[in-house]
């Protein structure tokens, strides 16, 4: 499984959590603690918003630990939000357009976790993207696809105050509940239009990826496991749960409701 991390605050450079702490993003990529696949090196990925309504996205197919560029980019790049992955392939094709995250307009996705079957769901799922965002597909991963069946449900053209990702969100989590049949599905996600974050830890048929939190005066942070090694300082995400990080107000944790069949818990 792949480990990401996701920093909502005030302004800071990337190195903060991408290379910096003892267990860094970059650390995980070479030794993950809590995840099936020891070793993330199929590719790492950065999102970052700046003075523009879009995010910057570098993404690259080498191993985060073997790319000079990522530590000269996360030293000199600041951002109040920001994104950055290490991907573990889960039977899709390693290539750049295959790494997280994924943008479209404004927003911003990542994705730890996979759909069961793809290849035999891989049809079903895409035809839940619009006309409109179907164009916008590069890649052959279920993230990617997921991430803009996100979208069609009412996102794109709408204001920020208007859209509703949580919805949109839990409308398409609900189809991959009834398309499942049987098969796994893992969902551990950050999606951000540059202005809010929003975190979910979700499964069907199966335990659901780690997920953690931490929320300090000048911003939060969501990670797949915490950064420094320890849990003390570290909030576990509930099972089928969202973290919601928006502009002057407090974090939530609120209920992820998907209906449909029963969830079976962590």
């Amino acid at each position: 499984m792949c480990r990401w991390i996701a920093y909502k605050g005030d302004p800071i450079p990337l190195e903060h959590f991408v290379t910096r702490p003892r267990h860094s993003l970059v650390s995980q990529s070479i030794s993950a603690r809590e995840s099936a696949a020891s070793t993330n090196g199929d590719g790492f990925g950065l999102g970052w918003y700046a003075e523009y309504g879009d995010p910057g996205l570098y993404r690259e197919v080498r191993p985060a630990w073997s790319d000079e560029n990522l530590h000269y980019l996360c030293r000199h790049l600041r951002s109040h939000l920001f994104f950055a992955h290490v991907r573990a392939a889960t039977g899709t094709a390693v290539t750049r357009q295959n790494c997280h995250p994924f943008a479209c307009g404004r927003w911003l996705f990542m994705h730890n976790g996979f759909v069961g079957s793809w290849q035999r769901l891989r049809r079903k799922v895409e035809a839940l993207i619009s006309d409109e965002l179907y164009a916008s597909r590069q890649g052959t991963t279920d993230s990617e696809a997921v991430f803009l069946a996100i979208l069609s449900r009412g996102l794109v053209g709408k204001t920020i105050n208007n859209a509703d990702p949580v919805g949109a969100t839990k409308s398409i989590l609900n189809e991959l509940k009834n398309l499942s049949d049987g098969e796994p599905v893992r969902f551990a996600a950050a999606l951000s239009d540059g202005s809010d974050l929003y975190a979910f830890r979700y499964s069907v048929n199966d335990q659901a990826n780690s997920l953690y939190y931490r929320e300090t005066p000048s911003g939060v942070v969501v990670v797949s496991e915490p950064l420094d090694g320890e849990h003390g300082d570290w909030i576990a995400v509930p099972h089928n749960s969202v973290v919601i990080a928006k502009r002057y107000r407090p974090v939530l944790v609120v209920p992820l409701s998907v209906s449909g069949r029963t969830i079976r818990a962590a």
